[in-house]
This record gives structure tokens, sequence and C-alpha cells, in this order.
């Protein structure tokens, strides 16, 4: 486990963020497989929606991650961070954009200085904090540049049976085919090969690369792309000593045998990737972020607007999010 406690973020305070928040320390806190954390979120909005979906969880209020493992046990710790108008449930405001982003510029600040083990991220939306003026795509390239990072962040999915990594994010499927190029899947598979030995403690990492057409192309009967762009991939990975196979067929790649051959499968857009692993384990899957100088996870669903303050969400992926964060930590340490 992490020496140091987690700290989570408050996310959009009008999701789920902390709802779940506070499902999950009332799991925690008797499991010793569920790390310590803190959540940074305003104190009295928490108090309000424990009691409006009448949770029977203590909260404490924290200036520092210093006392929280001794606190965890007792009362979910917080970093109190005032939003700046009262948030209503299911109605986002980007009055209180400025919280959310400072929610996750403490996370980050207090995990690279090594008072907290990792950053866990609840989900934010994209519109409410445009709509006040942030300049980032989303959460990643928010803390690669945080991070003082020069290369982009590259996204996984993991749940325990399978890691996925789109090497195309969010892009239409006509411009993920126009954009994708041979050095792309080398960069983002080659950083993936690299936190697989880093923090999952895989000694040399198996990663299988997806074709982009229907039976990687059928020997170019279904389209060029595996022949022009995904095997020189390949075979520069083969070169740089990584244990890379493919083009493989995207249809065959996913089932329970395939997926014994590989330790992740790197996938030519977005929905080649997410569809297996929602498919998988809808609950339980982690968005990690790979790349940066510290351990970042978060659960892998949005805000649910449409069930916050309802006491519907599920802890599920956020409880795998604290636990992949705590034991990726403790692998890049070891």
């Amino acid at each position: 486990m992490t020496a140091a406690p987690l700290a989570l973020t408050m996310g959009d305070p009008a999701g789920v963020g902390g709802e779940i928040a506070l499902k999950a320390w009332i799991k925690g806190r008797g499991n010793s497989s569920v790390p310590a954390f803190f959540i940074i979120d305003d104190l009295n909005r928490l108090r309000s929606l424990a009691s409006n979906i009448s949770l029977d969880v203590p909260l404490t209020e924290v200036h520092s991650p210093a006392n929280v493992i001794d606190i965890f046990a007792s009362a979910l710790p917080v970093l109190h961070r005032p939003l700046s108008k009262e948030s209503r449930p299911g109605v986002p405001d980007s009055d209180n954009a400025e919280a959310i982003i400072a929610a996750i510029e403490t996370a980050v600040s207090l995990t690279l200085s090594g008072e907290a083990g990792a950053v866990v991220t609840n989900p934010i939306n994209k519109k409410v904090l445009y709509d006040a003026g942030f300049k980032f795509p989303g959460h990643t390239e928010f803390l690669a540049s945080l991070a003082g990072i020069g290369t982009p962040p590259v996204m996984m999915l993991a749940c325990p049976e399978l890691r996925v990594v789109p090497v195309t994010v969010h892009v239409s499927l006509s411009d993920a085919i126009k954009t994708l190029t041979t050095e792309d899947i080398v960069d983002i598979a080659n950083i993936t090969a690299r936190s697989l030995e880093q923090d999952f403690g895989i000694a040399k990492p198996r990663l299988a690369i997806a074709g982009l057409n229907p039976h990687a192309g059928e020997g170019g009967g279904m389209g060029d792309e595996e022949q022009t762009i995904v095997a020189p991939a390949v075979e520069a990975l083969q070169g740089l000593g990584i244990d890379a196979i493919g083009p493989c067929p995207p249809d065959t790649l996913f089932h329970s045998a395939a997926r014994a051959d590989y330790d992740a499968a790197i996938c030519m857009y977005h929905d080649q990737a997410l569809i297996p692993i929602k498919t998988l384990d809808f609950e339980n899957a982690v968005n990690v972020t790979l790349g940066l100088p510290f351990v970042r996870t978060s659960p892998d669903h949005g805000t649910a607007f449409d069930i916050a303050g309802s006491g519907q969400a599920s802890e599920a992926s956020l409880l795998a999010a604290l636990i992949m964060a705590a034991d990726m930590s403790y692998g890049r340490r070891a």
C-alpha cells in the first residue's frame, strides 16, 4: 500500500463525486485493501449531501495530509475548499469552476511534494470549465501541464481482466483514421510498456497492437493502414526490445483466450478500446493516466448529473481507482 494518503478531488460538485466519496469511505474504513484518502472539497456541501441521502459519515476538516491516516478509521478527512456558489445536484454551474480546478491543482501539488501518495480525480464536466475559460481539452492535458511534461499523457482503461490504451482518443472516427500515425503508435506503446514495468510490476510487458480495419485489413483487401501504418510500428517497437505483436484482428483480440497472451492492448481509436472493457467490467474499470511523474487514476464514468443527489450512484469504480492508485504508487516506489 501507499505510504501516504491519497488525494481525492471533488470533481463537479453537481455530480456524483461527493456521494461516491462518502460511500467509498463507508466501504473502506474497515477494509485493509482500501487505502486511506482525503477529499479536497467543500466541507459544508459534503455534510449537507450526507444528510440529504441518509449516509452516516463523520467528516473531519484537515489542513494537511499529515494526520489523515490516523483520522481515516473514524471519519472522512476533508481538506476544505469552499465553493463560490452553493451547488445543486444535477445543476452544473461554471461559478464553481475555480474551486474544481483548485482542487486538482492542490492534489497534484501535494502528490508532487510527497505529502499525498497519488491523485485520484472525481469526474468533471468539461463544458462547465470551458464556460469559465478553462483552456485544456480535459483532465489529462491539465495534469500534464501541472506536471510540466512536454509529452502528451496517455489514457489507459484497466480492470482485472483487461488493460486497453487508445492511440487516438476524443476525436471523430473519421479524424482518428486521418490522424493515426506510426510514430504515435510507437510513442504511446512505449509509454505503456514503461508504465507496465514501473507501476504494475510487469518485468517484460507483452503488448498486442490492434489493427484498424476489419480482420486487420485482410491482407490489404479491406484497407492498407495495417501495412502502411500499424505493421511498421510493431517492427519499430520490436526493435526497441518491446514484446509487441500485431497488427491483430480487433474482432478476435478481446476474448478470454486471446487476453491471456498480452498485458495491454494498444487500440487505434476510442471505441475499439472502451467497448470491450466496459462490456467486461462496466462498474470496476479504472481510468489511468500514464506518462506522468505521479500516479493518477479516476473512476471510469462521468458526472451522472441525472442521478446526482438521489443516493443511487455506485462507488465501485471509485473504490477500484483508489485501490489501483495505491498499488501503482507502491509499485513505483518499489
